[in-house]
């Protein structure tokens, strides 16, 4: 009689393997895959915290312990390098961020069963699980949740056949939550007063819709701003912020360590400022972005707080850096998007810059790109894996280049 496989890692997706190579949804290292396709838990599979984990899209990996989890975070950065033969100098211990610590994140709404839904989408699937607690976001945006179903039932309602679908983008800035709402359709002077009274009642920072012809602002009783790096920043309505105060303060920390002492640094894909800010003074810092609304920002702030940032409104897809561009700077942070940087990566590896700082919220895309780097001469000195999404596969990282 079979006894059946141990579970021995987990995968990219969340699954468990066996060292046979067989798969198993929910098992974590230490549990046995029975015969029947049943689970038998071992000391690392841990009681997820919240009543909808399985079925909601939100998080994968609650059935972990922390040790599992922590390692999870650092073998998906470890086999990203391995899959392109790099070999980093030092792996450092993984970070991970508390929970209860997302201050950005995307829901959606829906009429379903003759009600409004509210929450994150079920995995691979467009349906939505209707949240009733949350271990990932922060308290201030969950305390939302309960009013804004019941803002959107009631804009239903008042459409006749009460149907919407939603998109719902919650941020938290210094003056509270900004709430974004996108594919609500709001007409007539109730209706609008509805909204305007939810954002009163519930503090809002700001509230934004977006009809259809782009994000228009309903209410904003003062100008939004995020906080980087002791300076306030204005918050365009859609603007890239990191998911985590905490994952944030780890990745500053480790381009601050690495790029120390240096009297000129370009921070390229640098969105609001978050790296810029933190880097600057003494520090003289070029904060290249091609989204026009975080430059002007990223341009206000500095100008301000008087700030040496100077930023610089460019599309570093279309157009990096050149070469002789790059060589006027000591040292270079860039933050691509998931896609990685290809284009701009290769004009610095043909550069002199003698340190690179490569921020990235893609394990797989920053390996082809450190490739790239070491191909032309630098070598892979430090990698810190960051795990600010908590309970999720996704997994983001800092890292050291030096020539």
């Amino acid at each position: 009689m079979s006894v059946g496989e141990r579970i021995v890692r987990v995968a990219a997706k969340g699954d468990g393997v066996t060292a046979s190579g067989r798969f198993a949804a929910g098992a974590a290292p230490g549990d046995v895959l029975l015969p029947d396709g049943g689970l038998e838990h071992g000391p690392h599979h841990a009681t997820p915290p919240c009543r909808h984990f399985g079925p909601c899209g939100g998080c994968q990996l609650q059935h972990l312990d922390e040790e599992t989890l922590t390692q999870f975070v650092a073998e998906r950065v470890a086999n990203a390098a391995t899959g392109q033969g790099l070999a980093p100098e030092r792996i450092a211990p993984p970070h991970l961020s508390p929970p209860m610590s997302r201050r950005r994140a995307g829901l959606h709404a829906m009429t379903m069963g003759g009600k409004v839904v509210l929450g994150f989408r079920e995995g691979g699937s467009h349906r939505i699980v209707d949240m009733a607690e949350c271990h990932v976001l922060t308290p201030e945006l969950f305390a939302l949740v309960v009013p804004l179903r019941k803002l959107l039932a009631r804009q239903a309602q008042g459409k006749g056949k009460g149907r919407l679908a939603v998109d719902v983008e919650l941020t938290l800035a210094e003056q509270g939550v900004d709430v974004g709402l996108k594919g609500l359709t709001v007409e007539g002077l109730a209706a609008t007063e509805a909204m305007l009274a939810f954002a009163q009642d519930n503090g809002l920072a700001r509230l934004v819709l977006d009809q259809g012809y782009g994000p228009e602002t309903l209410w904003e009783p003062e100008p939004v701003s995020v906080a980087l790096a002791g300076v306030s920043v204005p918050l365009p309505p859609g603007a890239f912020l990191q998911a985590t105060a905490d994952g944030e303060a780890a990745l500053v920390a480790a381009a601050r360590e690495w790029l120390q002492g240096l009297p000129t640094i370009a921070d390229l894909f640098s969105g609001l400022g978050t790296f810029a800010f933190a880097l600057a003074d003494p520090a003289k810092v070029l904060a290249a972005e091609a989204a026009r609304e975080a430059h002007l920002a990223c341009k206000a702030a500095a100008a301000r707080m008087q700030r040496p940032v100077f930023p610089m409104h460019r599309d570093l897809f279309r157009n990096p850096l050149q070469v002789d561009e790059l060589d006027r700077f000591a040292g270079v942070v860039l933050d691509p998007p998931r896609a990685g940087a290809r284009e701009q990566v290769a004009r610095l590896a043909e550069s002199k810059v003698a340190r690179v700082v490569y921020i990235s919220c893609n394990p797989s895309s920053w390996a082809r790109d450190a490739a790239t780097l070491i191909a032309g001469g630098y070598r892979l000195a430090e990698v810190w894996p960051v795990g600010q999404f908590r309970w999720s596969t996704h997994v983001e990282l800092a890292s050291l280049f030096v020539r």
